[in-house]
């Protein structure tokens, strides 16, 4: 097992500087890197990691979604507005009708089969997502519209809404009925996990105050109630319905609210967890590609992601309509919000252990959209925001507007 850690740390590591050097997101070397030495191809990790694979991504995305809300103030995601709303479920809503409308004649599925895919690959990645935009955050690109904040805050909302279609679709395959209550349950959900993190937030803030520790110590604590949160969800959800990684955001951003020094020191720290947890996070997701699934996919499932990637687009240019965007601004939400990596991972085998007829066509289309979507969309993004964001810290910024 500890030769397997080595190795994952080492490979992401040196594919991901290799990347980088060659001006590519080194998140798509350490995808590479997992997928060469998964179980699929060079077999050179434990099965004892990959069985904790899924929770141990999770932990890295609780990570990134920590560090995200120490970083976030509500009123900067108050300038977002009704186009951070219309961000959770509309582009994704664009997404599942583009796949409907074309996964048939392109793939030869039915409506319904097509209806499961779109909502597997509907979901955006908040672990691509989410860390460039605390850079842009850091940096000061957009932040006087709340670009990044809007961006943050769909990316961590948009999957509880997917996951829920998903959900529906499948138990519609295997012969259950719709309940409206799926759909009622998502405001539910945000709510309850938005109130859940607010008052760990809360008390956490109260807590460091009245008693002095290392900075290191609470940041662990953090991580430690943000991973029980998480728990929670996972057995009690079917009594009060709970989405934890809004809690999780929420945590962070109660803190910041309390006490902006402790959250900028609290930043720092968890800046640091997120170079080794990143590492692990996006190898994790190479290792869970299976190479079967990529040499079985033909140029029409790559067409078919791509099309479907104009219907999300559409839908987020349809979200910030009416907004005082520059149409530069309105272009890279929509680049923004293209990458997908980590719902598709997780879910993308489900419909195949279920044993629904379209359970490979699904994997296939997930692995190709992991593959095609999350260096693209990463590349996209570092390649334009200095270009079509204002800097509000540089004044001078070439990219303002006058």
């Amino acid at each position: 097992m500890l030769s397997s850690v080595a190795c994952i740390i080492l490979t992401g590591l040196l594919l991901g500087y290799i990347c980088k050097k060659i001006k590519f997101p080194s998140l798509f070397g350490m995808i590479i890197g997992g997928i060469i030495i998964g179980p699929y191809a060079l077999g050179l990790i434990d099965d004892s990691i990959l069985n904790i694979s899924a929770d141990i991504r999770k932990t890295a995305l609780i990570i990134i979604l920590i560090r995200a809300g120490l970083k976030l103030k509500l009123s900067d995601l108050k300038k977002a507005g009704r186009s951070a709303i219309l961000m959770c479920f509309l582009p994704a809503c664009f997404e599942v009708l583009g796949m409907i409308l074309l996964a048939p004649p392109l793939l030869g599925i039915s409506l319904l089969d097509a209806a499961i895919t779109g909502a597997v690959v509907g979901a955006v990645s908040p672990a691509v997502v989410v860390p460039r935009m605390i850079k842009l955050i850091d940096e000061g690109y957009g932040t006087e519209k709340g670009i990044p904040q809007m961006i943050l805050a769909g990316a961590s909302l948009d999957d509880v809404f997917v996951i829920v279609l998903f959900t529906t679709f499948t138990g519609l395959a295997q012969g259950e009925s719709v309940s409206v209550f799926s759909f009622i349950n998502i405001p539910i959900s945000i709510i309850t996990g938005a109130a859940a993190g607010f008052l760990v937030g809360t008390l956490l803030s109260f807590l460091f105050g009245k008693f002095k520790s290392d900075d290191t110590i609470k940041a662990v604590i953090i991580l430690a109630l943000c991973i029980l949160l998480c728990v929670l969800e996972d057995n009690f959800s079917y009594i009060v319905p709970f989405a934890a990684l809004i809690g999780v955001m929420a945590t962070g951003i109660s803190i910041k609210r309390k006490n902006s020094d402790i959250a900028i020191s609290l930043s720092k720290k968890f800046d640091g967890m997120w170079a080794l947890a990143e590492i692990f996070l996006f190898v994790l997701v190479g290792a869970s590609v299976r190479i079967e699934s990529v040499k079985d996919a033909g140029p029409n499932v790559v067409i078919l992601l791509l099309a479907v990637l104009v219907f999300r687009m559409l839908g987020v240019f349809i979200c910030v309509l009416g907004t005082k965007l520059t149409m530069k601004e309105k272009l890279f939400c929509m680049i923004a919000y293209t990458p997908k990596a980590t719902v598709q991972a997780a879910i993308g085998g489900l419909p195949l252990a279920m044993g629904l007829p379209c359970g490979d066509t699904v994997l296939t289309v997930s692995v190709i959209a992991i593959l095609l979507t999350a260096p693209l969309g990463a590349f996209g993004i570092d390649f334009t925001y200095k270009k079509f964001l204002n800097n509000a810290i540089n004044k001078d910024s070439p990219n303002r507007e006058t």
